[in-house]
Formats: structure tokens, C-alpha cells, sequence
């Protein structure tokens, strides 16, 4: 590896920008498609200077950066590890695309590990306890090959109140297929500028929806490669609404057997069917009986639906 550019003394705007020069840790998980908040073409896009690198200024991105030395000390305190900042944005030399900002590194017994500092909500309390998010494997294993080092501590504040601390062992078949993907996506949508293939991940789905919220009303002719897309769409929907009926019935099955009761038992499974009971305004009547009231609360919200026919 070499030193691509000292980070210390840069402005954000700045680092955002030498990011743009290869793959990050933090953007595997998009390429992979796993990331809940940014889409594989958000990154295509800012990758080849079509828009600006995203600048994430989230409460959840400000506090994550202004806990991170709390992090790092408690820790050194609960492991005796002490962790060094590299303040250096890093650059693999076989493949220089793949670029590495890491929060530090230790030196245990001579040998050099990789350490990283997270902060989550409480709602991410449960995968902690269990282990490192998908999202932060990839992020380290990266790492890992771009600083050629075969361990990494990763060090969690969840909830505020929650601290865990897990070793991520090197995988060279994982970083294997980091290296592919990643190689596939510099190559082929980066430097040959095609667009990347849509995913079912929900960031790309918010993506779309976002970037194309509106429609100009015109009709234009599609390129013959959209017809398999189509069959597949109309494939999948006969699938899924044949799943929802067999599901249906399922339920209904067990109702059958419930009956009046709220619980049945089985072994070690639960079957509820609870009464819910919840206040909603009868707008029917509100517009026929108070229609200036009516007025006055209505929403009106646009959004475009997709159909395939």
C-alpha cells in the first residue's frame, strides 16, 4: 500500500473528493447492494462526477464522529490495546482503486490489527450482541487486504449505554469476491461508464423513487431488451400473489383452530390472535357534516405507480 493523501488537515468537502478516486471501505457494502441508505447508481454517480459526493450531515453521522475518541479510549481502557490514528486515506498498489481511511491501528504483540469505531441506535442492540453487521465486515475485510493486515477489533457504543467489542479475522475467499465486485464495478461502470444494473435493495428502490418523483407525461418507445424485464416483472407478481394466498389460507387454518381463544400452544411456538382495537375518524362523515373543517386538514401527497401491462 502507499499513502494516497495526508487526512488530517483536510476539509470534508476535500476528502469527499480524493474518495472519488477509488472504492472505499464504507462503500462496499453499497456495490453489494447491503447498504440501507445509499444505492450502487448514487454511487456510480458521484464516483464519475456526474453529481457532488453526498456530504451526510444526519445527527446519527455528527454524533457517530464526536464519539468516536470515546470509542477508542473505553476501548484501550477495557483492553489495554492502545490504538493509533493514521490520518492517512491509504491506496492499495494492485489495485489501486481500492482506497482505505481507517479510524486506527494497534500494534498487538508486533502485530499490526485494524481498529474501527461504530456508534447505532438501541434498535441495532440485538445484532450487536450477536456479532459485526454484514455492512462492517465487508468495510473491515477491505481493509484488511488494502493494509495487508489478518485482524481487526471492532468497537461499538449502541443505545449510548451498550459497548461491545468483536475481532473480525481475515477471509481471503471473502476478499476474494470484495476484490471481484469491486474490480467489476471500477472497470465496467466506473471507468466505462455504464450504468450499473438496478437491485431489489431498498436504497436503490428509495433512489428511483426520489431522483424520478416526477413525470413529464410524455410516452417513449423502449429498447427491445426491456421485454424480458417485463415477463420477469409479471412472473414475480403471479408468484407473490400465489404466496399470498397460500399464506392466507395458513392463517386461516389457524384460526380454524383457535377459534374464541387469544393463544394456542404448541411445543414451543405461539400462535396469537389478539383483539386490536384503535380510533380512526370516519372522513365520510367529517366531509359531508363539517366540509370547511375537512378542507382545511386535507394532504394532498403525489407519488408515481409503476404498472406493467
Amino acid at each position: 500500500m502507499k499513502v494516497l493523501v495526508k487526512t488530517k488537515d483536510l476539509s470534508r468537502e476535500e476528502w469527499l473528493r480524493y474518495r472519488t478516486q477509488g472504492i472505499g471501505g464504507s462503500d462496499v457494502s453499497i456495490i453489494a447492494g447491503i447498504n440501507s441508505f445509499k444505492s450502487v447508481h448514487q454511487l456510480w454517480l458521484e464516483k464519475t462526477g456526474q453529481i457532488e459526493p453526498e456530504q451526510t450531515d444526519s445527527e446519527a453521522t455528527h454524533f457517530g464522529t464526536l464519539l468516536e475518541p470515546i470509542v477508542r479510549r473505553e476501548f484501550t481502557q477495557r483492553t489495554g490495546l492502545k490504538v493509533r490514528q493514521k490520518n492517512m486515506l491509504l491506496q492499495s498498489e494492485e489495485y489501486p482503486f481500492m482506497l482505505a481511511d481507517v479510524d486506527g491501528v494497534i500494534n498487538e504483540n508486533g502485530e499490526r490489527v485494524i481498529f474501527e469505531a461504530k456508534t447505532a441506535s438501541a434498535y441495532k442492540q440485538d445484532i450487536w450482541e450477536n456479532g459485526v453487521p454484514a455492512e462492517y465486515i465487508l468495510q473491515v475485510q477491505h481493509y484488511m487486504f488494502v493494509t495487508g493486515t489478518m485482524k481487526a477489533y471492532i468497537s461499538a457504543l449502541v443505545g449510548g449505554n451498550h459497548f461491545y467489542c468483536h475481532t473480525v479475522k481475515r477471509d481471503d475467499d471473502m476478499i476474494r469476491k470484495i476484490i471481484a465486485m469491486e474490480k467489476y464495478f471500477w472497470e465496467t461502470n466506473v471507468i466505462g461508464g455504464v450504468e450499473p444494473i438496478p437491485d431489489g435493495s431498498e436504497a436503490t428502490t428509495n433512489y428511483f423513487n426520489r431522483r424520478f418523483s416526477e413525470c413529464n407525461g410524455t410516452t417513449i418507445e423502449l429498447p427491445q431488451e426491456v421485454l424480458p424485464v417485463c415477463d420477469e416483472y409479471e412472473r414475480i407478481s403471479q408468484q407473490l400473489k400465489e404466496l399470498e394466498n397460500a399464506k392466507n389460507a395458513a392463517a386461516n387454518c389457524l384460526k380454524s383452530y383457535l377459534k374464541e381463544a387469544e393463544i394456542g400452544t404448541i411445543g414451543d411456538r405461539r400462535i396469537i390472535w389478539k383483539q386490536i382495537s384503535k380510533n380512526t375518524i370516519d372522513t365520510k362523515r367529517l366531509k359531508t357534516e363539517q366540509p370547511d373543517l375537512y378542507d382545511s386538514y386535507l394532504m394532498c401527497s403525489t407519488y408515481r405507480r409503476l404498472t406493467v401491462s
